[in-house]
């Protein structure tokens, strides 16, 4: 079991590159694969490039934002490297794991699970405490201690409890259709119930909107929240509900950019249009 991670692929992109890992996680229990986009080598070599994380959505890997996003581009101008992980553990063999697309493997909804038969179920810590760690001592060429962190629908649930978590260790965030009141919507109900138990109370630390409400420390919130959401997006209101988290944000007084965009939907063709946006709100946080 290699825990030190393992280059499995690599390739050129914008002048850095796409570089694939595998490694044991303790956390998981089980193998798992992340990417990271290296940009172009600085002229220095004692510098270090700050990191983005990504979060994908339900079904997704480590590999589709880097193949279909096309943040490469403005992450090799601004010098910042993009960091991928995997959205759930894998290979574990939990009787009813596949049975469905939005539960399971592919749908970790980066929390860590409280029931036995998912006990491997630990994204969160994964995310959080993990890969960060496991990046610092093998990359030396990243400044973990400079981050930020973004996603997309259940991967926007992600990057938004996340960092209202650890405002400590991120200095912004962003999110393309966010899963934002998981509480309240079909997604959210399911994967808590299974993960976390019945008793509500216990689901709300991993519910963005109700950390809102919960979490006094709001006057350190550094940079203003982004969220983009397609109007056209099939899962807008039964799912996603992001006036709820925007109800939240103003209660609390926290700064939220929520940019309807007419016409879009819940692909990456809408993620590839506004990217750029999201990195440079990202570089500008970082740059502080």
């Amino acid at each position: 079991m290699e825990i030190k991670p393992v280059e499995i692929s690599s390739s050129k992109m914008f002048g850095g590159y796409n570089k694939r890992y595998k490694h044991y996680s303790p956390t998981l229990g089980c193998s798992m694969t992340f990417h990271i986009y290296f940009p172009p080598p600085p002229p220095s070599s004692s510098h270090k490039f700050a990191v983005l994380y990504w979060l994908s959505g339900l079904t997704c890997t480590d590999e589709n934002f880097i193949a279909k996003s096309g943040a490469q581009r403005v992450a090799s101008s601004e010098g910042i490297a993009l960091i991928a992980p995997d959205t759930s553990p894998r290979g574990l063999n939990v009787e009813g794991e596949a049975d469905s697309w939005d539960f399971g493997v592919g749908a970790g909804f980066y929390l860590n699970a409280t029931q036995d038969k998912w006990k491997n179920w630990q994204m969160y810590d994964y995310v959080v405490k993990e890969l960060p760690q496991l990046l610092s001592e093998n990359f030396p060429q990243l400044d973990t201690t400079r981050a930020s962190i973004f996603g997309h629908s259940m991967g926007g649930h992600g990057a938004l409890t996340i960092y209202l978590k650890n405002l400590d260790k991120y200095k912004s965030v962003s999110a393309f259709s966010p899963v934002v009141n998981p509480l309240n919507c079909p997604w959210g109900q399911k994967a808590f119930t299974n993960y976390l138990g019945a008793n509500k109370a216990d689901w709300e630390v991993y519910d963005a909107t109700c950390l809102m409400a919960l979490i006094s420390k709001f006057n350190d919130v550094r940079a203003t929240i982004l969220i983009d959401q397609g109007e056209d997006d099939k899962f807008l209101h039964d799912q996603l509900m992001p006036h709820k988290f925007e109800e939240a944000c103003k209660k609390a007084k926290v700064p939220l950019l929520l940019r309807l965009q007419p016409g879009y939907d819940h692909s990456y063709y809408f993620i590839a249009t506004f990217i750029e946006d999201h990195i440079l709100h990202h570089a500008q946080a970082l740059k502080l």
